[in-house]
């Protein structure tokens, strides 16, 4: 039954995985946009949200349907909802890679479409109630994208 505003307590726990997946891709958004790169806060934020609004209604689907008059009908299955948002986010990740001439082939926009899957990933963990790993997960993507990225930087310098 839901209460005065149409919630329940599995839609306000829902509300909270995908609130707080939306705010891990905001870390990683947030590196991302001070680095100037296509895919910024907002999105990164949009794609966890995303991502565990999906898992999160995929696991209502897989309840409403568990019911032994539908079993031979109806098969869910849980990894062809994480299938189905990691085409979602490979669609926009090649969105954000751009290949130029500059004398040589140059391709711009891998970390970021790279950081996009990782962001639809930690917003897949926080809806399968794995809020450990997301927030690890988002730390080791802030770390890679902020320490790395200067180490990269040198390497290039050298070569």
């Amino acid at each position: 039954m839901t209460g005065l505003v149409g919630f329940d307590g599995a839609q306000l726990i829902a509300l909270a995985h995908i609130g707080l997946a939306m705010l891990l891709g905001a870390v990683i958004g947030y590196e991302r946009e001070w680095q100037r790169k296509p895919a910024g806060l907002r999105t990164h934020m949009l794609v966890s949200g995303a991502a565990a609004f999906l898992v999160t209604l995929g696991e209502v689907i897989i309840l409403q349907h568990d019911r032994p008059e539908l079993v031979p009908a109806v098969r869910a299955d849980p990894l062809r909802i994480l299938s189905a948002v990691i085409t979602g986010v490979g669609f926009l990740g090649a969105g954000t890679i751009i290949r130029r001439q500059r004398g040589e082939e140059h391709v711009e926009g891998l970390t970021t479409a790279a950081s996009l899957l990782m962001a639809s990933a930690i917003g897949a963990a926080v809806a399968l109630a794995q809020t450990g790993v997301a927030l690890g997960a988002t730390a080791l993507v802030y770390v890679t994208l902020r320490a790395l990225g200067g180490l990269e930087r040198r390497i290039h310098r050298r070569s």
